[in-house]
This record gives structure tokens, C-alpha cells and sequence, in this order.
């Protein structure tokens, strides 16, 4: 496939793998950012391809992963409500929270419902104007700009029963949190390439310089990821820390402007709640004050529950890179993706998820 099959050349890639052999003196830890940087090393057989020369961590990259037990409670709790309609994308139906989840309540009759766009979700406000209309908004900047423009969109066309149940994070913060966790043991990080597409990579350059860490912002094919971490590798042997972008083809150093204009008129920044890691300081969105008629928590004023986790769950020390799934003694028999006990299993995107469906790597898939 022409954009693809370039970036998945069996040849460049061991190429390029026998290049970090070469380079490296040390063994080196290096944390992809995001869940889809995750598959593909799986899914390829990466690890394999660089064996003991550097180790990859997995990072809280699963927008799905990392919203809280207590949101998905709320959720549940608004999506019970006889005059809601409660959507979603697919993929968060199936996230955990105390003692079910949105699927099973949509199985009991509640009118919780699969959308492709949140403006799919305005358009449902509009029809049914005696129903209130709540989508639930997860992801990081990549996809926070369609889910202010669909608030935005409401307001300006005078949509008044549409609301925003927000979960929005952002990624900066969370390599912070990281890097100064206890027992932390990254040594650089592959940056989200479809986030920087949105941002730009300028705000990681402070990160880099005070915490003395190379940070590569890289796509999602595994020539990307192998030239990223031959990136990264090659400023760990030299003792240097800054930013660099292998991404080049769709990241530019200032990012998409329209859309972190919409961002910044729709939301502000605040402290978020993560699952499995806790709350990290300015690290997520909430709806402005232009904009609070849309806010689902201040229009249904949801008491906060405390989330409960599956007490043999390890997702929280996976998300932060501290085990790795095989590590978890629940791990393919008491959780998989049919009866999944944490989000990492349940999520397309999430690790667990990808050690699953991975555990026979597949390198013919590679040209």
C-alpha cells in the first residue's frame, strides 16, 4: 500500500535494528508514549529485532486506559437516568468500572448508544429535543478538537439538551509524572506523533532539558520506531538530551493552530485524574466557562464514588511502565479481552490487549 509498505521494509528495518546494535555500549530503556506505538512493536516483533540491546517500556499512551474507575462510574450512573441518551465511542463500552460497565447497562435497557463522531451525538440532541444527550469525551489532544468543535457547534446552532461528560488528558504532563515517579527507570521516550500533529513538539523541549532525557517524536510504522530509537540511543551514547522529530512527514514544531485555537477557546486546562497512576497536575481539559451549560458533572451533579479496581489488576504499574503484562499472574487466564478485569485488556489500544493478541509475533507481515 503506497505510504505503507515503505515504512514496513523487512530490510531497512533489520537494517536499521543492527544499526542500535552497533550503537549501543549499554543496555538502555526507552518508553513508547502511545498504544499505537505499542502494537506495531509487538505486532512486528521489534523487541525481538533489538534483542538485549535496549529494553521497551510501555507507557500510559491508551486514552481508554487511563480514564478513571470513578468516570466510568459517573458515566453509568448519568447513562441510568430514564430521559438520557448516553453516547460513546465502541471501545469505552467495555471499560470496567466499579461493578459493570456502559455495555451491560446497554444490555439492561439503558439507551446507551455507539457513535463514529461526537457530532453524531449533536445531531441526536436535535432530534430528540426531550431527551438529554450526554457523549463521553476521552482521548488526548489528538482527539480533543473534534470534541470542542462539537460544543462549539451546539452552542453556535442553539442546541441546548447536548453535554459533555470530559475526560480529556494531555501528554506532557504525564512524561513529568513519570520521570519523577518513584523507581522509575526510563531512560528517553518515543513522543505521540499523532498528538504532536495537533501540537507541536516545542513543549516537550523544556521536559528534555531539565530532566536530562532524549525525547524522539515518532510515527507508528516499524522503520518509525526503529529510526526513533536509534534516535534516542544514539543521544543516550553521547550524553545529550533534546528534542528530535522523525515524524517529519506529518508533524510540524508548531503544530496544527486552528485546532489549538478551538481548544483554547472551548477548554481550560486542569488537574486529571489517571487510572492506575493518579492525579497529575494541569494534565487534562474541562470545559471553559463560555462554554459550562454543556459540562455533564454540572448538569447532572453526580456524587464522586471511589472507583474500585479488580485487586489481582496490575494495569496501574503497567501503565506506568513498571511491569509488563506477562508480569500479572491474571494476565491471559483470569483477564482477557472476552472477561477483561482491567482497561489494558479492553482497549484496542491498550498493552495488556497487545500482548494478547501479539503473543505469536507475526513477522511475515513485514515486506
Amino acid at each position: 500500500m503506497k505510504y505503507i509498505d515503505e515504512f514496513r521494509d523487512r530490510r531497512l528495518a533489520e537494517l536499521l535494528a543492527q544499526e542500535i546494535k552497533r550503537t549501543v555500549t549499554r543496555p538502555w530503556k526507552v518508553m513508547e508514549v502511545c498504544g499505537g506505538q505499542t502494537h506495531t512493536i509487538l505486532q512486528f516483533g521489534l523487541e525481538d529485532l533489538l534483542s538485549d540491546a535496549v529494553e521497551l517500556l510501555h507507557g500510559p499512551g491508551c486514552p481508554v486506559c487511563v480514564t478513571p474507575v470513578e468516570l466510568i462510574d459517573r458515566a453509568i450512573a448519568i447513562a441510568q437516568l430514564p430521559d438520557v441518551i448516553f453516547c460513546s465511542f465502541g471501545d469505552m463500552l467495555r471499560v470496567p468500572g466499579s461493578t459493570s460497565d456502559l455495555l451491560e447497562l446497554k444490555a439492561r435497557g439503558a439507551d446507551v448508544r455507539i457513535v463514529y463522531s461526537p457530532l453524531d451525538a449533536v445531531n441526536l440532541a436535535r432530534k430528540h429535543a426531550d431527551r438529554r444527550v450526554v457523549f463521553f469525551a476521552v482521548g488526548f489532544e489528538t482527539t480533543a478538537p473534534a470534541n470542542a468543535m462539537a460544543v462549539y457547534h451546539a452552542k453556535k446552532s442553539g442546541v441546548t439538551n447536548f453535554f459533555l461528560l470530559c475526560s480529556h488528558v494531555t501528554v506532557p504532563p504525564m512524561i513529568v509524572a513519570i520521570l519523577q515517579s518513584p523507581g522509575n527507570t526510563v531512560q528517553a521516550f518515543l513522543g505521540p506523533g499523532h498528538v504532536c500533529s495537533v501540537m507541536g513538539w516545542r513543549e516537550y523541549e523544556a521536559i528534555s532539558r531539565h530532566y536530562l532525557v532524549p525525547i524522539v517524536i515518532c510515527g507508528f510504522e516499524p522503520t518509525d520506531l526503529l529510526e526513533g530509537i536509534l534516535r534516542c540511543v544514539r543521544q543516550l551514547e553521547a550524553g545529550q538530551a533534546r528534542v528530535e522529530n522523525q515524524y517529519s512527514r506529518a508533524v510540524k514544531p508548531a503544530g496544527n493552530q486552528a485546532a489549538q485555537m478551538i481548544l483554547t477557546d472551548v477548554f481550560d486546562v486542569t488537574d486529571r485524574m489517571w487510572r492506575g497512576i493518579g492525579s497529575i497536575p494541569k494534565s487534562g481539559y474541562r470545559l471553559s466557562h463560555a462554554y459550562k451549560q454543556f459540562d455533564a458533572e454540572r448538569e447532572f451533579e453526580i456524587a464522586t464514588t471511589c472507583g474500585q479496581e479488580s485487586p489481582i489488576c496490575i494495569s496501574g504499574q503497567i501503565l506506568r511502565g513498571l511491569k509488563k503484562p506477562p508480569d500479572c499472574p491474571a494476565f491471559g487466564q483470569d483477564c482477557t479481552p472476552e472477561h477483561p478485569l482491567g482497561a489494558t485488556m479492553v482497549s484496542s489500544e491498550g498493552t495488556c490487549a497487545a500482548y494478547y493478541k501479539f503473543g505469536k509475533v507475526r513477522k511475515s507481515e513485514m515486506n
